[in-house]
């Protein structure tokens, strides 16, 4: 192995402890805040719903907001890390407030926790897009070229992997029943918030200490970064951006949909109450999406590009869903999640691959790299996802008579919802993405001559340092 090969790696090494705080935080939080509020504080669905619309229309600002800022800071330390530095001691506290309603749980004071509901998820959002839309924005500038981005992400995905098994596998040692009444999983919830703010910390500190730092030959590009509406027209100005916005949305509402309906789905659909055995129908698919991506999607994208490989690893995860449609035990669940794992790392693997693309081929049209600006409006977009997933759940729950969360209602009628949750919502969105990849513009011939182009632009930034 080459030293070059052998810097890149370290700079993944390193980069990538970011990856298990970012991970861990939002993942659980996808997991377990919708479970929390709704069978353990007890908050009406439709009230749990508002909630989430208040918080994307929050996000509407939020994310594109900070990702404007960024874009146009310039300090010593560069762009992104002072807002890393900032934000991540408050996201870590944060993980345990997310489980601390201030009023005796239950129906009769669910008005009051509802509120303090709507106002931690909006401070969640506030502290976790400062800190991951900037440590994000790092990877398409610290690994600039495709082979240093491929092997940059083959190990970015595996902490990737590391962090999904903290956010669902590690709730099931402390949670014994996701739904169980408030006296038993209340505190329980809690000590995972405070292991969870941990692990957040613990991460984050070894990036700031043996992480890469930004490229000095971009260090002036934030003079001429746009405005934020500029910004924001710049971004559903590339055809590239729109196309794969709208396959990411569909992506998202997947990776929304299955960790939020999985406790659930296990215990009225599976049978399986324990919460253990429940996060570890997710560990197993994450398992073995460590495994499919170094040697399955590694080398299919090598041969045949981000585009087409992403189609095809959208049409195996449609595939493997199908059986969760009529299955009713537990370990043939678990056969299931495996073969699911497939179609997962194509999707963990490729999608940060394509948006560094679409940054090099803006940075071709403006001349600067805005990468932060990228993702505030991809994460903008990407927080409806999560509207999406509420509104189906909403819609189904209210059909089959769990507007309340009621473990006495018809479990043939719940366990009909659930199945049309955890299958048909994901197939049709996932069918969507396809489509919209079919039109995605930026791959072969087209891709290549803008890379070349790239090359010549960064070698004339080199030469003004």
């Amino acid at each position: 192995m080459s030293e070059k090969e052998n810097g890149t790696l370290k700079k993944a090494f390193f980069y990538s402890f970011g990856q298990i705080s970012d991970q861990t935080a939002y993942q659980s939080f996808i997991l377990l805040v919708f479970t929390f509020y709704f069978a353990v504080v007890q908050i009406d669905i439709w009230l749990i719903t508002l909630g989430y619309t208040i918080w994307s229309v929050w996000n509407m600002f939020n994310d594109p907001l900070i990702g404007y800022l960024s874009d146009r800071t310039h300090t010593k330390w560069g762009r992104r890390l002072p807002y890393i530095i900032i934000f991540f001691i408050p996201l870590a506290l944060t993980m345990y407030f997310l489980f601390t309603p201030p009023l005796p749980i239950g129906p009769a004071n669910q008005v009051g926790n509802f509120f303090y509901f709507l106002i931690i998820i909006i401070v969640f959002e506030l502290f976790y897009t400062a800190f991951s839309l900037n440590y994000t924005s790092l990877f398409p500038e610290i690994f600039l070229s495709k082979k240093e981005r491929t092997k940059g992400n083959n190990v970015r995905q595996i902490f990737t992997i590391i962090s999904l098994l903290f956010a669902f596998i590690l709730p099931g040692f402390i949670i014994s029943d996701y739904s169980a009444p408030a006296p038993t999983s209340l505190p329980e919830y809690q000590m995972f918030g405070i292991i969870a703010g941990i692990i957040v910390v613990v991460g984050i500190v070894i990036f700031l200490l043996f992480g890469p730092r930004e490229r000095p030959e971009f260090s002036e590009d934030y003079k001429n970064a746009f405005g934020l509406f500029k910004t924001i027209k710049f971004c559903f100005k590339s055809k590239s951006f729109r196309f794969y916005i709208i396959c990411e949305l569909c992506n998202w509402f997947v990776f929304g949909m299955l960790p939020t309906i999985i406790p659930l789905y296990a215990k009225f659909v599976l049978n399986q109450a324990d919460a253990f055995m429940a996060s570890l129908l997710l560990g197993v698919a994450f398992l073995s999406a460590t495994i499919f991506v170094t040697v399955l999607w590694r080398p299919i994208v090598r041969r045949i590009g981000n585009r087409k490989a992403w189609m095809i690893s959208m049409a195996i995860w449609i595939l493997a869903l199908l059986p969760l449609m009529f299955i009713v035990d537990f370990t043939i669940g678990m056969i299931v999640f495996f073969f699911m794992g497939i179609g997962l790392a194509g999707s963990l693997y490729i999608i940060d691959l394509v948006v560094a693309d679409i940054v090099d081929e803006d940075e071709l049209a403006t001349g600067m790299r805005r990468e932060a600006g990228y993702y505030g409006v991809n994460a903008l977009v990407l927080r409806f996802s999560n509207v999406l997933v509420i509104l189906a759940i909403g819609t189904i729950f209210s059909t089959v008579g769990w507007a309340t969360f009621d473990p006495t209602v018809d479990p043939s009628q719940v366990a009909f919802g659930l199945r049309a949750l955890i299958f048909i919502f994901p197939a049709i969105a996932l069918a969507i993405g396809i489509l919209a990849l079919v039109k995605y513009p930026l791959h072969g011939e087209r891709l290549s001559n803008m890379q070349e182009q790239l090359k010549e632009l960064h070698e004339q930034k080199k030469a003004r340092i």
